[in-house]
């Protein structure tokens, strides 16, 4: 009942004229609900990470749809299919990788890290805020190797949280 009355909740906050610190915490407190074992990672704390040449690179998986992830993504993610069971095409890495998952907000990939956690993963994290507040905050994001100011905005619904500027549906940069 606590998941179900938070749930709504949210989706109320991202349809009215509510302030984007309030949408966020809304969103964070629906995915806290839902997922409440699941660790996160900001997203300061990942480009802290990533700029570190001294620590260990994390794997970025992106767990958004093909066409999402064809608009852009973080720099050297691998999408995966965030409706999977199971993932085999992870397999090989070492079960003690650390691994940063990714979608829109963060709902999707905070399923993908409870599987990833289930699978073994030890130092799997779901990335806070996910893409939109990555691009939100200006960092960058990738198509085909090269920088854009674009992401999927996934919804109208969950695309309030997008700055519009960055609202785009296909590569080819048209508008939603």
């Amino acid at each position: 009942m606590r998941t179900l009355l938070t749930s709504a909740l949210c989706l109320l906050a991202l349809q009215t004229g509510c302030s984007q610190d309030l949408k966020w915490s809304a969103v964070n407190r629906m995915i806290a609900a839902d997922f409440p074992d699941v660790p996160t990672l900001t997203t300061d704390s990942l480009a802290a990470r990533l700029a570190d040449s001294t620590a260990p690179r994390p794997l970025l998986l992106d767990a958004r749809s093909p066409e999402e992830y064809a608009v852009s993504h973080l720099p050297d993610a691998r999408r995966i299919d965030p409706e999977a069971d199971s993932f085999p095409a992870l397999d090989t890495l070492s079960r003690d990788r650390p691994v940063v998952v990714y979608c829109s907000v963060g709902y999707r990939s905070a399923r993908v890290t409870a599987q990833l956690h289930h699978q073994g993963f030890t130092h799997v994290r779901n990335l806070e805020g996910s893409i939109f507040r990555w691009a939100n905050e200006g960092r960058p994001v990738v198509r085909n190797g090269t920088p854009v100011d674009a992401v999927h905005p996934y919804d109208r619904t969950w695309g309030t949280l997008l700055n519009d500027s960055l609202h785009r549906r296909s590569p080819a940069g048209s508008a939603p």
